[in-house]
């Protein structure tokens, strides 16, 4: 199965679904859905992501999102790659974490 996101029609918004590695349940973490939570609402507010619904699991995100004129699959990528980067690099300096 593809990685990588495909929208055929910009103008409509589309059912969206992504998960931790290993579907482990790191949003049970407060401090790890926050940072979720900022980076969708940082693509909001400057990147034009629109987003109709969202529900946080413990080990994946459902979300229901459009656009303002960008490319969704260049939004989403960015919101991934960004949340999975700071992600880890709190994880690594999370002194409770296993």
């Amino acid at each position: 199965m593809s990685s990588v996101y495909k929208f055929q029609d910009q103008s409509k918004p589309y059912f969206v679904s992504f998960a931790v590695v290993n579907w482990i349940d790191l949003f049970t973490r407060k401090e790890f859905a926050y940072i979720l939570i900022n980076a969708i609402e940082y693509s909001q507010k400057e990147k034009g992501l629109i987003v109709y619904a969202w529900v946080i699991m413990s080990s994946h995100v459902h979300m229901i999102i459009g656009t303002k004129g960008k490319n969704m699959q260049d939004i989403l990528r960015d919101l991934k790659s960004f949340t999975s980067r700071k992600l880890r690099e709190d994880i690594q300096n999370h002194p409770q974490e296993s």
